[in-house]
């Protein structure tokens, strides 16, 4: 089975070399791998590493160019362009282990149409990296979603970095390109009425390295929760309620805060549990950190509404705006 090794990339010349190393190093034969490479109108030196990768590349390397941007668009003209029997789809920020690509081939051919495994942060290299790794990571803020936390093999709603039959999507057709951030949770939805499954197996891990800085993860927040907004107007059944707590989250502050105007119990009671909630998965996420965990003790508790109020704002935002003309640089 051969399969097609998908990545669209923005401006990814700071990690996209640490992904072809772990390319180069899988343990399927070279005839079992294309790999197709998507740069979206990259201002750095993301194409030229894609097109010297392809020279020197042991199976073969297509280059191609998306000049609408967007990743649908980006996984759209890769997906015209894949040959294999089996498609996945990996950010440039992605590393895998050498058995990975194995390991989903292994999954696929037990009779399964759409596998994959566990998502990970990358190991930290400081302190600050820790807190915004727990950001990504913590059930409780960015990592609710089941790719994120182990468990038994099992059916999920979703996966990241899944590997395809590719006949499930020559059955649910292409990635609506009118979603910047949200095209997964459609084409998922879609596939899942079509009655395909997203099997979960914990022994495929993958890793994932958080956004550097503190604006950079504020605004992927708040570009996914505003998506998520525009989104429910085309596409309302595709997302789990965990997506939208942030956004009710919101919406009840800003409830109960005019209420507190005549009786102030109900604010009260909301911030005294979101507090207690907020201490508890704040000592959690830092406790799981191989470093930085007095950090995270100090700045989670502070962060974490942070990022629920950026992203449920974002969603709100988004709800109002529908399907109206927005902010371009809301999409990066």
């Amino acid at each position: 089975m051969k399969i097609s090794f998908i990545v669209v990339a923005y401006n990814a010349a700071d990690s996209l070399g640490f992904l072809f190393q772990d390319l180069l190093s899988q343990t399927i034969a070279p005839s079992q791998l294309e790999a197709l490479l998507v740069d979206s109108a990259s201002t750095d030196k993301t194409p030229d590493m894609m097109r010297q990768f392809a020279q020197n590349a042991p199976f073969p390397v297509k280059v191609l160019s998306n000049p609408k941007r967007w990743l649908a668009s980006g996984i759209n003209i890769a997906l015209h362009e894949a040959s294999g029997d089996a498609i996945i789809r990996l950010d440039a920020h992605a590393r895998i282990p050498s058995d990975f690509l194995q390991k989903n081939l292994d999954a696929l051919s037990r009779n399964e149409d759409i596998v994959g495994g566990s998502v990970l942060g990358a190991a930290p290299e400081n302190a600050w990296e820790a807190v915004l790794r727990a950001l990504d990571t913590s059930r409780f803020c960015g990592g609710a979603a089941p790719f994120r936390n182990a468990g038994e093999t099992r059916d999920v709603d979703t996966l990241a970095y899944a590997l395809y039959r590719r006949s499930v999507y020559e059955r649910v057709g292409l990635y609506d390109e009118r979603l910047r951030r949200t095209e997964d949770n459609d084409m998922h939805y879609r596939m899942r009425q079509a009655g395909f499954r997203f099997h979960f197996i914990p022994d495929i891990v993958s890793y994932h390295t958080s956004r550097k800085t503190l604006r950079g993860q504020l605004h992927q927040k708040w570009g996914n929760g505003y998506w998520i907004g525009r989104t429910m107007h085309i596409q309302p059944h595709c997302f789990a309620p965990r997506h939208l707590i942030p956004a009710l989250f919101v919406l009840a502050l800003l409830v109960l805060s005019v209420l507190a105007l005549w009786c102030a119990w109900p604010l009260a009671a909301l911030i005294s549990l979101y507090t207690v909630l907020d201490l508890a998965f704040a000592v959690q996420s830092a406790l799981n950190q191989p470093v930085g965990r007095f950090m995270c003790i100090i700045c989670l508790p502070i962060l974490f509404p942070v990022v629920h109020i950026v992203y449920g704002t974002g969603t709100l935002l988004g709800l109002l705006h529908g399907k109206e003309p927005h902010d371009a640089s809301l999409d990066r």
